[in-house]
Parts: C-alpha cells; sequence; structure tokens
C-alpha cells in the first residue's frame, strides 16, 4: 500500500504551513505497479547469449499519449528493461546502473500494434557494458526507435 506523509507546523505569525508531501510506498509495490503499468506482457523471442536479444510487445492502449501513438517514456522505459537484461544475458553478473541512454525517435507505434525489440551488445568489459536497442513494427519491420545503453557494472558501486 501507498500512504502519503507530510507536516503541518504554525509560522511565528499563527499561518499554518505545509511542508513537502511524501509519498511512502510499501517494499515491492513500486516495482509491481511499474510491471503492471509498464511492461506486462513483453515476451522474450529469442536469445543468443553473450550476443542478442528479441522480445515482442504488443502494445497496449494504456501507453498511448493524447496524440495516440505510443508515449516516448514508454519506449525509453523499454530500451531501458530490454537493454539492461542483455547486460545480463550477455554474461555480466549484474544489470548495473546507466551511465548513459540515448534514444532516437524515429517514428510512432499504435495501439494494439506488435512491436519486436532487438537488443544488441556493442561490448561488455570488467566496470561497463553497451547495448544497442532497436525498436521496431513487427508487421513491416519499419524502425520506430533506435537507443543506445551504457551501463557501470562495478559491483561495488555506491551510485
Amino acid at each position: 500500500m501507498a500512504k502519503q506523509e507530510g507536516h503541518r507546523r504554525q509560522s511565528k505569525d499563527g499561518e499554518v504551513e505545509m511542508e513537502a508531501m511524501e509519498w511512502q510506498l510499501d517494499p515491492g509495490v513500486a516495482s509491481k505497479l511499474y510491471d503492471a503499468f509498464t511492461i506486462a506482457g513483453l515476451r522474450v523471442d529469442a536469445i543468443e547469449p553473450g550476443r542478442a536479444l528479441i522480445c515482442s510487445f504488443t502494445v497496449p492502449p494504456r501507453l498511448m499519449d493524447a496524440s495516440k501513438r505510443m508515449h516516448g517514456g514508454a519506449l525509453a522505459s523499454l530500451v531501458d528493461l530490454v537493454g539492461s537484461a542483455m547486460i545480463f544475458a550477455g554474461g555480466s553478473p549484474t544489470t548495473g546502473v546507466s551511465l548513459e541512454i540515448t534514444i532516437s525517435y524515429l517514428n510512432a507505434a499504435r495501439a494494439n500494434e506488435e512491436i519486436e525489440i532487438d537488443a544488441r551488445v556493442v561490448g561488455i568489459g570488467e566496470r561497463t557494458g553497451c547495448v544497442t536497442v532497436e525498436v521496431r513494427k513487427k508487421a513491416t519491420g519499419e524502425v520506430i526507435a533506435h537507443g543506445r545503453h551504457t551501463k557501470y557494472l562495478a559491483v561495488s558501486s555506491k551510485l
């Protein structure tokens, strides 16, 4: 569950002031909400350990923006998630933390359209790893977005 925390206090002139409100989520709730909202329905179609990961996804209407296209933030989440999974499948003992993520948005996906997410290893070293992630319309192969994801992989990181 979530609960809202905040504090009221009285100022010197007698007015009630409200400090910043903060939402506190029970452990695991945020990730479950994220998974259910953003990536529910993501399917792994093929994997070549150390090289490539191919997934497919039917775009749900909940991920549409005001212009009825898949929201750029939802596409970025897919690039992040599938890119991180490819780092792990590529042999890293950890998925690390993002150093950079760049995405070129080239086209748009619509509700209920089937898309394909293709992640490939650029390189994985002791401390960093880099993958490319391409999102395409499954029916036509038309590129929707192209991303590059670089991660810091040191296990002892405090980032």
